[in-house]
């Protein structure tokens, strides 16, 4: 038999200066459930015959977890700013700065000399083409080579990915399907190594706990110990 649900939205609870929205769904459950999705909405589903007060006491002794998840899902926003491809302009590569500098050639090529990222171009408005794809070009021989030990140390989980790809994802550094494959977003070869081996970990822990659950916070801390540092450093170089 399908279950039977009744959904109360908007609810909210106070925790310390900090407000947590969250939306409410009875059903014939036995226990009541708490999920943080990657959008940062909190779900609380119980069973039918909870009270709402039981649900906000249920909540409050979880607020520390919640807002520990909501952070998860901030760290995977890019917010790299517009580049507008023209000579003097800044640009990152694995953390560093590297000041563009194009000229006219007819071999076209992108390359790092010193503190340059050197572009040559048979028109000027190729500049963002090619860097792109220089960034892409990059990224897809960086992340292989980053996360290759990584995967190594995750086989005495027993787990190993399916496969690593690239996609642009407006909204996210990183996930992993049911099936196993981690999706980077190629946007993360402008952060340092860390940064990079810190989302490539995340989805792997992936592979073990599928949600973001006290199991899978423990796991990411035993398997990088610092991930908080490059967390943050994620979200201040790139934002």
């Amino acid at each position: 038999m399908p279950e039977l649900s009744t959904i109360h939205y908007p609810l909210s609870i106070k925790f310390g200066s900090k407000q947590i929205d969250f939306r409410l769904e009875y059903s014939n459950r036995k226990s009541l459930g708490i999920t943080v999705t990657p959008e940062m909405e909190v779900l609380v589903k119980a069973p039918v015959d909870t009270s709402i007060e039981k649900v906000k006491e249920k909540l409050l002794g979880k607020a520390p977890w919640i807002i520990k998840q909501q952070s998860f899902f901030l760290s995977f926003q890019p917010k790299t700013p517009a580049r507008k491809f023209i000579s003097g302009e800044t640009h990152l590569y694995l953390g560093r700065q590297y000041r563009l500098h194009i000229q006219i050639g007819k071999i076209e090529s992108v390359k790092l000399k010193g503190k340059f990222l050197e572009v040559t171009a048979t028109d000027k408005k190729r500049a963002k083409q090619l860097v792109n794809e220089w960034y892409l070009q990059n990224a897809k021989a960086k992340f292989h080579s980053i996360a290759k030990p990584l995967i190594e140390k995750f086989r005495k989980h027993k787990v190993e990915p399916s496969s690593i790809v690239l996609r642009d994802m407006p909204t996210r550094w990183g996930s992993c399907t049911p099936k196993g494959k981690i999706i980077l977003n190629p946007e993360l070869i402008k952060a340092p190594k860390g940064c990079i081996e810190y989302v490539i970990i995340h989805e792997l822990c992936h592979l073990i706990h599928h949600d973001h659950t006290k199991k899978f916070i423990d796991l990411q801390t035993k398997e990088m110990p610092d991930w908080e540092k490059w967390k943050m450093k994620l979200e201040k170089l790139l934002a």
